[in-house]
Order: C-alpha cells, then structure tokens, then sequence
C-alpha cells in the first residue's frame, strides 16, 4: 500500500475544526494546494478536487463515510477495484484541549504500483493543507 499522511495540531474543538473542514466551497481561502472543489462534503455525495500540482484536472471522489467531529473518508478510482484511491480525514481530541488532525490518502489495486508512479509528490501539498486548517480554525 503506498500513499501520503500529513498531521497538524490545533488549538479548538472538535467541533470547530469539523466546521472548517467539510466547508468545501471555502478551501481555496486557506488551503493554497487546492484551487477548486466541486461538489458538497456530505456523506454518499461526489466531490471533485482540482489540485493545485495539475488545476486542469479534477478528482472525483465519493464522501464514503461521515461520522461528523471524528473522521470522514473519500473514495474514488478505477472500477473492479483495479485502483482505488482512499482518503481519510481524522480529528483526535488530546487531554490538553487539543485536536490532532490527521490526513491519509492510501491507493490500492492491481494497478495502484503503476499508477502511483505517475502521481506527482503530494507530500508538501498534503502539509500544507494540515498547516492551512491549522490557520484557519485557530485565526
């Protein structure tokens, strides 16, 4: 399994950094790595992000699972399961009033080893969206 991961500490709720991360229509304010999102952040809607590493293309995805203050999960890819690209966006509360955010994209299928190869580094991307929710929610 390959994929990316990126986590940011934030001084909020649960709550507070939930609202700020399924308010899609608003990324490009703080998230620099995203340019457009199309769609709503809603569980079994379809959303498609345009990425600021290839803006021309967007990705589609389906919101997979919901559960609102704690996780969400997107889905998307290849049909019979020849690739799948699974992000997951968790949020952690720490004993110290803190939230953990954290963010995965994994890929799977026959064709995840080839098609990965292809993906350009999302790392830095993933990081500053961490650090851009980070702004957001505390700002």
């Amino acid at each position: 399994m390959r994929g990316y991961a990126a986590s940011s500490v934030i001084r909020a709720t649960p709550e507070a950094v939930w609202a700020v991360l399924v308010d899609g229509a608003r990324w490009t304010e703080w998230d620099s790595a995203v340019v457009r999102l199309d769609g709503r952040i809603e569980l079994g809607e379809k959303v498609t992000v345009y990425p600021e590493v290839n803006p021309k293309r967007g990705f589609a995805v389906r919101v997979a699972e919901m559960v609102p203050g704690e996780r969400m999960t997107w889905r998307g890819g290849m049909p019979l399961g020849l690739f799948t690209g699974t992000r997951t966006y968790g949020l952690v509360p720490d004993p110290d009033g803190t939230v953990t955010f954290e963010m995965r994209e994994e890929y799977t299928g026959p064709f995840a080893p080839m098609i990965f190869k292809s993906i350009p580094d999302l790392g830095p991307s993933f990081t500053r969206f961490a650090d851009g929710l980070k702004r957001r929610v505390e700002g």
